[in-house]
């Protein structure tokens, strides 16, 4: 059980971040995922140990930056981790490759990370544990204090669609053209736990429920809540798990501004008393579901104004709403970027256009081949 949980949510410097970039571990001739990771630790300095992570597969690893003060040191950071990958991928035999899915991948063929946790991830999951061979972007923002925390959750569901929608980077899994913009949506969300989240009254409400679980054996600690967001009891942060990696590290930026001012505009309108946190549930899902299937062109629900607007306009209006926090924080440069995507696409856009003009094995060598290590 979890005891006084809500004072790791005390921070004297909010909006602060974090950054978590999960990538494929490949074969550089090939791009077929290779089961690596063990040896990959064995060569990390031990002072960067602690910013490497095992994820449920030995051809997947994680990246974690340390606490960032900005939007642009936490992408110096990146970048840093990535070279130091390529690096220790030169010694060893590996390229890191970038996509939400690996396009041709089989999960049976890859190995589970042995640990206790990860056991018991495997032993839940069973089968479909082994087909969770996917890879996100997640961000930490540092919020002032818990029942903040759960307010700002709460306001920040309506902002989870378009996030999708400018990061999809998964049409394929398993040698298949899926349809999916966002394959990856689909298959972590056989997982339990990783839905969208309900409207929490108060952050005792919060912990009731993850004590609950831990009382009932759904799970053995709060991270095995794998919600599209969720306040963080580990790190007091407010995690964005919906987008997916990309390789463009001008589109990554994006993503991290984008929590790093949704998550300030909200505190902003939540010590005011202006925060809007209760939305319908079933438009709030068809949203997702449309961000990961269609282009931007498609029809969703304003959750707000209660009527239909294109996904497109919902992503304008996320851009308008933390149009002052973007300022404050100098990142106004990412709205560009976010202009960009819409008009030219995402990158699974760029995926399917190798594709069509190749074939898998044109495409593998672009997810390997275009990941950016240089600002």
């Amino acid at each position: 059980m979890l005891d006084n949980c809500a004072e790791i949510f005390n921070n004297n410097q909010p909006f602060t971040i974090g950054v978590e970039e999960e990538y494929m571990l490949c074969n550089p001739k090939t791009g077929d995922l290779v089961n690596i990771a063990n040896d990959i630790f064995k060569h990390l300095p031990k002072n960067e140990i602690d910013r490497f992570s095992y994820e449920l597969i030995l051809s997947e690893i994680e990246m974690n930056t340390p606490v960032c003060n900005s939007v642009d040191e936490a992408i110096e950071k990146v970048v840093f981790y990535r070279n130091l990958l390529k690096k220790i991928g030169e010694k060893v035999g590996f390229v890191i490759g970038m996509s939400g899915t690996h396009p041709t991948a089989k999960p049976s063929e890859q190995e589970f990370v042995k640990n206790d946790s990860y056991n018991w991830v495997s032993a839940q999951l069973g089968y479909y544990a082994q087909r969770n061979v996917t890879f996100a972007t997640h961000v930490h923002i540092a919020v002032p204090n818990a029942e903040v925390a759960i307010h700002v959750t709460n306001a920040m569901r309506r902002w989870i669609a378009p996030i999708v929608a400018l990061t999809t980077n998964s049409p394929f899994f398993e040698g298949q053209l899926t349809s999916m913009k966002s394959s990856r949506t689909m298959q972590f969300g056989t997982f339990p736990r990783t839905n969208i989240p309900q409207t929490f009254s108060s952050f005792e409400e919060y912990s009731n429920i993850v004590n609950n679980f831990i009382k009932m054996e759904s799970i053995e600690k709060p991270r095995q809540i794998w919600w599209k967001i969720r306040p963080h009891m580990d790190f007091g942060t407010i995690e964005f798990r919906m987008p997916e990696v990309q390789r463009s590290l001008s589109r990554t930026k994006l993503v991290v501004a984008l929590a790093q001012s949704l998550i300030h505009t909200a505190c902003t309108e939540y010590s005011v008393g202006n925060l809007i946190e209760e939305f319908s549930m079933e438009y709030l899902n068809d949203a997702l579901w449309k961000a990961s299937r269609f282009d931007f062109n498609c029809s969703i629900i304003d959750v707000v104004e209660n009527k239909p607007i294109l996904l497109s306009t919902a992503i304008e209006q996320m851009l308008e709403y933390i149009e002052d926090s973007l300022k404050y924080f100098g990142n106004e440069d990412v709205v560009d970027i976010a202009k960009d995507i819409l008009e030219k696409g995402t990158e699974a856009d760029q995926q399917l256009s190798v594709y069509n003009n190749g074939h898998f094995e044109e495409l593998k060598q672009f997810l390997i081949s275009t990941v950016e290590y240089s600002i």
